[in-house]
């Protein structure tokens, strides 16, 4: 079976934060994307979290000059129209990619769904057991690598792409 994976990283978890990094993967044929996005070229998106920062490794000053929210959403439009996209932390990146998109003033083209719209509920507790034994190293690709990884475990199936 064929999915497109997506993690984001953000400013930290607090209603105020915001989507700072965009990862996606095709599991298929291997195609993905991935970018950083500058809070600086978004109104109101001044919020910081130091903790966050030293979760994923992303200083405020590496966004500097990085796309903005609206080259942003138009990317993910563009390369997801009409996907369901997958995500194995549905409130955090639903959140975040509800913000993009009003940041943007524009709707999304794709489906973000969680990991129940593609396993069982026993696939799920394999899932979650073979995801605490992997090191999330809270980079957007790296992250979704990792999720790709883990459900094609869980699945059976070998890793193309």
């Amino acid at each position: 079976m064929s999915f497109v994976y997506i993690d984001l990283e953000a400013s930290g978890l607090g209603p105020d934060s915001y989507p700072i990094e965009v990862a996606w993967k095709d599991s298929a044929d291997g195609s993905s994307d991935n970018f950083l996005i500058d809070p600086a070229r978004v109104e109101g998106w001044d919020y910081w979290d130091e903790f966050a920062e030293e979760l994923h490794g992303i200083a405020p000053e590496d966004l500097a000059g990085q796309l903005c929210a609206r080259e942003s959403a138009r990317r993910l439009n563009r390369s997801l129209l009409g996907r369901k996209v997958i995500s194995d932390a549905l409130e955090f990146d639903s959140f975040w990619m509800r913000r993009l998109f009003a940041a943007a003033e524009m709707k999304p083209s794709f489906d973000l769904v969680g990991l129940e719209h593609v396993l069982a509920a026993e696939q799920l507790v394999q899932y979650r057991m073979i995801a605490k034994t992997q090191l999330r190293r809270h980079r957007a690709m790296r992250d979704v690598e990792d999720l790709m990884k883990a459900v094609s475990l869980v699945l059976g199936e070998s890793l193309t792409g």
